[in-house]
C-alpha cells in the first residue's frame, strides 16, 4: 500500500519515531537513541559532530534496552530471547564492530539496573533470578565479576558516582516492593550510608535514586522522597549525612536531574496529566521556568552548553525531540505522523475522591457515541495529555475514548497511588464504574456500545471488570493481561512476585482469599461480553499459562471469545505486528457491536 492510500491510523504507527537521545558524559557529541525507522524498534548510534547515524542492533523482535558508556566508546545493550527479558548484557564499539559479552562470567538473568564507570572498564550490574533473588556485581574488564550485594527481595542499581568510589542501591529488604530504601556502598561492598523512610513512622514512604553529582569527588546524591505526600527531590551528602531539601511551590509530583556542572537541577513537574520543566539554581535557590508547549514532556536532559533537550507531545500533536535553543533535535526522514484530536478533562466524584479522566472524540461528533474505556498499565503509572497511536486510531473510526487515572495511578499524590493495596483490582474498578456512569449520564457514551480494554495491568482490569461488572460492558479487549492471578504469581518474574506480595499482603498460600477476590478467573463464568485476548508467548510479566487457564474456562461454556498469540514478550517492538494487533482488535469490536462506527480500512 502506498503512503497516499494508507489510512491515518496506520501512518501513526509506521511514521519514523525517535526517543530522547542519551549522550556520553565525557564525549557529549556521541549519542544513543531508539527508532522504528526499519519497522522494528532498535538502538541507533549518533555522532553529532559528523551527523552520522548508525543502526547498532538488529534483532527480529527489536531492542530498546541500551546504555552509552560515559566515555562514548561503548554501547551496552540487553540481549534476551524473543522478548522474555531474561538474558545477558552485550556491548559493541560506538563506531561499529562485533558484539561481545559485556560481563563474562555472569549467567543470564532478568536485569536489575546498570551503571557504567567513566574509566571505560568498570560497570555495576544488577541481576535477578527466581533462585537467587537480586544480586549486584562489580564488573571490571579482565577481572572476574565480584558480588557486592545479595538479597532475596527485589533491589536494583541506582547509580555509580562520578569518580567510581560510591555505589547507590535501591532495595526493598523490608518486604515492601512499592517503597524502596537506599544504601550506598564502596566498590569493595563496604557500607557508607543508609536512608530508609519505610520505618519509624505510621506510613511507609519510598525513596528513589536520581543520580550522583556529575563532579569529581562529589558525594552528593540526588534522590526522590515522599515525605510530604508526593514525590519531591532532595540532595543527600552520603558522607556527612546532610540532607538539603528542596521545598518547591509546585502542586504535583516533582523529579530532577543534574545540570552537567552540578550547580543546578533540571526539574520535571507533573500535575494533572500535564508536565513542565524548570531550572533550579542550588546556590540562589531560584526556580526558573523552561518554556515548553502545553502537553507532556516524557523525558528531558541538560546538555553541557546549558541547553535542555526534551521529548514532547500532546494528545493532538505527535512526539518530537526539541531543544531550548529552538531547534528540533532529531527529525527522522520519511512519512510524517498525522495529528489527532485534543484531549479534554473530566473530573468525576468517586468512592475514594475525585477521579481524573481524559476524553477524546471525533471532531464534531455528538453523543451518545460508541466509547472505548482504555485503561493504563502499571498500575503505578498514569495517562497524560500525550500522543498515543492506539486511542487516536479508535477516534478515527468513530469512537470516543476515555482514559482514567484510577486509584493506584501516579501523579496525584502518594495516598492515591497507595490506595489499591489488598483489594487489588476491585478498587480501581470502582473508579472505572464511576467514570462509566458519568460518561453515560453526560450523554457522551452509548450504554449499549461500551468497550473495556487495556494492556498489561489495564488488560488485567479489563478481564476483572468483565466478570465483576458483567452488565456494564458490550465488548472486552484484554492485551497481555493477568487472567489467573495465582498461576500468574507462580510463573512471573521474581520482581513482580515481590510487587504482588506487597499489593496483596502475602503469597497465594498466605492470603488465598485476597488472590481469589482479585483474580479474573474467579469471575470468568459471570462474563457476558465477547472477549478478545492477545498475548505474547514469551511474556515473563503476564505469562501465557495463566491466560490459557482463563481461555479454557471461557471455551468450556462456549462463551464468545477470540485469542491471538504472538511470538514475543510483553508487547511487540515490530511495527507490522502492532498494526496487525490493533486491526484485529477493531475488527472484533466491529463484529460484536451494533453497527455505527466505521470499519477499519485495510
Amino acid at each position: 500500500m502506498s503512503e497516499s492510500d494508507m489510512p491515518d491510523w496506520e501512518k501513526r504507527f509506521r511514521a519514523p519515531r525517535v526517543s530522547l537521545p542519551d549522550w556520553a558524559e565525557d564525549a557529549p557529541d556521541r549519542s544513543l537513541f531508539v527508532s522504528n525507522a526499519t519497522g522494528t524498534y532498535e538502538l541507533y548510534a549518533w555522532d553529532r559532530a559528523s551527523g552520522e547515524q548508525r543502526q547498532a542492533t538488529n534483532r527480529p523482535n527489536g531492542t530498546t534496552d541500551g546504555l552509552l558508556s560515559p566515555d562514548g566508546a561503548w554501547i551496552w545493550w540487553f540481549d534476551d530471547k524473543d522478548g522474555d527479558e531474561f538474558g545477558v548484557w552485550r556491548r559493541q564499539p560506538f563506531g561499529g564492530g562485533a558484539d561481545e559479552e559485556a560481563a563474562p562470567g555472569l549467567e543470564p538473568s532478568y536485569p536489575s539496573g546498570l551503571a557504567l564507570g567513566r574509566d571505560g572498564r568498570t560497570a555495576v550490574v544488577g541481576r535477578s533470578t527466581d533462585d537467587e533473588g537480586t544480586t549486584i556485581y562489580l564488573v571490571r574488564v579482565g577481572e572476574k565479576p565480584r558480588e557486592i550485594y545479595r538479597h532475596h527481595e527485589s533491589a536494583g542499581v541506582g547509580d555509580l558516582s562520578h569518580d567510581g568510589s560510591l555505589i547507590a542501591i535501591e532495595h526493598t529488604e523490608h518486604g515492601d516492593a512499592m517503597h524502596s530504601a537506599l544504601r550506598v556502598i564502596r566498590p569493595d561492598a563496604t557500607p557508607v550510608a543508609e536512608l530508609d523512610d519505610t520505618r519509624g513512622g505510621a506510613e511507609e514512604l519510598g525513596l528513589e535514586v536520581l543520580g550522583f553529582a556529575p563532579v569529581e569527588g562529589d558525594p552528593r546524591l540526588l534522590i526522590g522522597h515522599q515525605r510530604r505526600g508526593r514525590w519531591e527531590p532532595l540532595v543527600w551528602d552520603v558522607v556527612t549525612g546532610e540532607q538539603t531539601d528542596l521545598t518547591l511551590d509546585l502542586p504535583g509530583d516533582v523529579s530532577a536531574e543534574w545540570f552537567p556542572d552540578g550547580s543546578a537541577l533540571l526539574i520535571a513537574h507533573s500535575h494533572e496529566a500535564r508536565s513542565e520543566l524548570f531550572r533550579y539554581d542550588l546556590a540562589t535557590h531560584e526556580l526558573t521556568g523552561i518554556p515548553t508547549p502545553a502537553g507532556s514532556v516524557s523525558g528531558a536532559t541538560a546538555r553541557p552548553d546549558g541547553s535542555v533537550e526534551y521529548l514532547w507531545s500532546s494528545a493532538a500533536e505527535p512526539p518530537v525531540v526539541r531543544s531550548t535553543t529552538g531547534e528540533v533535535v532529531l527529525d527522522p526522514p520519511g512519512m510524517k505522523c498525522p495529528p489527532s484530536v485534543p484531549v479534554s478533562d473530566a473530573w468525576v466524584e468517586g468512592p475514594g475522591g475525585r477521579i481524573h479522566a481524559l476524553i477524546q472524540k471525533p471532531v464534531g461528533a455528538e453523543g451518545p457515541l460508541p466509547t472505548v474505556f482504555d485503561l493504563h498499565g502499571g498500575p503505578t503509572w498514569h495517562d497524560s495529555d500525550s500522543f498515543a497511536a492506539g486511542p487516536a486510531a479508535w477516534v478515527d473510526h468513530g469512537y470516543a475514548v476515555v482514559r482514567i487515572n484510577y486509584r493506584g495511578s501516579t501523579g496525584y499524590g502518594r495516598a492515591w497511588t497507595d490506595a489499591l493495596k489488598h483489594r487489588v483490582g476491585l478498587i480501581e474498578l470502582e473508579d472505572v464504574a464511576a467514570v462509566r456512569d458519568w460518561a453515560v449520564e453526560s450523554g457522551l457514551a452509548d450504554p449499549d456500545r461500551l468497550i473495556l480494554t487495556g494492556g498489561s495491568w489495564g488488560g488485567y482490569l479489563t478481564l476483572l471488570g468483565l466478570g465483576t461488572q458483567p452488565d456494564s460492558w458490550a465488548v472486552g479487549i484484554a492485551v497481555v493481561p493477568v487472567a489467573d492471578y495465582v498461576t500468574a504469581y507462580h510463573d512471573e518474574m521474581e520482581s513482580l512476585k515481590a510487587m504482588d506480595r506487597t499489593l496483596l499482603g502475602g503469597t497465594p498460600e498466605e492470603v488465598p482469599d485476597r488472590f481469589a477476590a482479585s483474580s479474573p478467573l474467579t469471575y470468568v463464568d459471570d462474563v457476558k461480553a465477547p472477549v478478545y485476548i492477545s498475548a505474547g508467548v514469551n511474556d515473563p510479566r503476564c505469562p501465557i499459562r495463566q491466560i490459557d487457564n482463563y481461555v479454557t474456562r471461557l471455551a468450556a461454556r462456549s462463551a464468545p471469545h477470540e485469542v491471538y498469540r504472538y511470538d514475543a514478550g510483553h508487547g511487540s517492538l515490530v511495527v507490522d505486528e502492532r498494526i496487525k494487533q490493533l486491526r484485529l482488535e477493531m475488527e472484533f469490536a466491529e463484529t460484536h457491536l451494533t453497527p455505527t462506527a466505521t470499519a477499519p480500512t485495510d
